[in-house]
């Protein structure tokens, strides 16, 4: 990924009156250490299949947010279906639930935010859905929302932000 690199503290000094900030402490894997495009939702519990029918799809800049219902024993995704949806243009995955093969993750030019990680992987289907909007960590996510993840948070905006430059924080708000 060539952009520059967004922060999600100084995207929320500069616009939080319409931002949802997610509630909940994720992980961080993949060399794409911050990320944002527009969302697609996926809901499943504990089956991959979902993931994988999503990110075989054509990314077109944008991030794929899984609810997988917290569930912290299987893995939703692991290096294989992160390196299809690399291929596929995606820019990022945020997973409310688990990854697998998070070393070979992290080799990737992709971003992705999950609760943790396991060995498991799914071998039951799963009730899933795609394209509804979905909640967690205190936010809905609604399909076409813009998704802003870096090291520290995830946040989404119904539309797209100005991506402002630091310097134009010293206006904005003291730092507490």
């Amino acid at each position: 990924m060539t952009e520059a690199p967004i922060c999600t503290a100084d995207l929320y000094d500069l616009h939080h009156h319409g931002l949802r900030v997610c509630e909940l402490q994720f992980r961080s894997f993949g060399r794409a250490h911050g990320f944002f495009g527009p969302c697609l939702t996926v809901t499943t519990f504990e089956d991959h299949t979902p993931v994988l029918r999503a990110l075989e799809g054509d990314g077109a800049g944008r991030v794929l947010v899984v609810d997988g219902q917290g569930s912290m024993r299987v893995g939703l995704m692991g290096d294989r279906r992160a390196g299809i949806g690399q291929r596929n243009g995606w820019r990022g995955v945020v997973i409310n639930g688990v990854i697998r093969d998070s070393a070979g993750i992290d080799g990737l030019d992709l971003g992705v935010r999950a609760l943790g990680t396991t060995a498991r992987r799914g071998w039951v289907p799963g009730p899933a859905g795609q394209g509804g909007p979905v909640t967690f960590g205190g936010v809905t996510f609604v399909p076409g929302d813009w998704v802003y993840a870096d090291r520290d948070c995830v946040i989404v905006a119904a539309e797209a932000l100005p991506l402002d430059r630091p310097q134009q924080l010293t206006a904005a708000a003291p730092d507490p």
